[in-house]
């Protein structure tokens, strides 16, 4: 009787082996195994329209394994970055857009990846392209502003001609006053705290780096009270000379610093 039931209990945990055996080899079912390249493409597209950015990206990867050597796969390569980039995932997207330009540095899609590697680079929703923020871009850290510039303007070097340029060159302008608006911002910070020459030294940067910002209106008020402050008066009557003809109406001398609470690009 006892082996019996030993044998019963043994044939039970083959029997349990042998099912589970066969679910870990089970593969999951590919259900795009049959789908032309186009239907991957037009698949992959639709989810990313509907925002199912992860699924979206695994079809492009699917695509471009498939497609390889085609136009199709390039185009694969570039919407999977888009991808990315509109899932939030700059870091993701850079790569993806940095390995299209070695694979492919003559594809007539080059303006695009150029176009593309902007945007990822200073994925920004403020001021002129955004929704209203009371944040200031010109607080935010300006590493990420610096590579968005440098591709833009890889971009309007290389092709002047193309659909992009023109937005570039609009971005391009409202970085450089992001990055003069910075220097202004620690400046302001200095002048407020008595180091009256570090204030001095960061107004004169954006003097100097930039030009027809209009930071640099505040850049030379802070460099007129910086020199009245520490008594070097022939260098503050200088600077005084400079702001009445450059902005002759300057509401600065008359009023002081402008209220921090609104945005530097707010106009209204």
């Amino acid at each position: 009787m006892l082996l019996s039931r030993l044998s019963a209990v043994s044939l039970c945990l083959v029997g349990s082996a042998l099912v589970l055996s066969g679910c870990a080899n089970t593969k999951p079912i590919d259900e795009t195994a049959g789908w032309s390249p186009n239907k991957l493409y037009s698949e992959a597209r639709d989810e990313r329209d509907a925002g199912n950015f992860e699924k979206a990206i695994t079809l492009y990867e699917k695509l471009e394994g498939r497609a390889a050597g085609t136009p199709l796969a390039q185009q694969a390569q570039l919407d999977k970055a888009h991808t990315h980039y509109k899932a939030g995932e700059p870091a993701q997207a850079l790569a993806a857009i940095d390995r299209f330009m070695r694979l492919h540095p003559s594809s007539p899609a080059l303006d695009y990846a150029l176009y593309l590697k902007g945007l990822a680079s200073f994925n920004d929703n403020l001021g002129l392209f955004g929704s209203l923020s009371r944040q200031d871009l010109s607080e935010r850290d300006q590493k990420a502003a610096k590579e968005s510039f440098e591709a833009f303007r890889d971009l309007v070097t290389r092709f002047p001609d193309s659909r992009y340029t023109p937005d570039a060159r609009s971005r391009m302008t409202y970085i450089v006053n992001s990055l003069a608006q910075y220097e202004v911002h620690v400046a302001r910070y200095y002048h407020t705290r008595g180091a009256y020459l570090a204030a001095i030294g960061r107004a004169q940067t954006a003097l100097v780096d930039y030009t027809d910002a209009p930071a640099l209106e505040e850049a030379l008020y802070i460099l007129i009270q910086s020199y009245d402050a520490l008594g070097i008066t022939q260098l503050r009557d200088d600077a005084r000379r400079v702001m009445l003809a450059s902005y002759p109406s300057s509401e600065y001398l008359s009023k002081g610093f402008k209220s921090a609470s609104d945005p530097w690009w707010k106009v209204w």
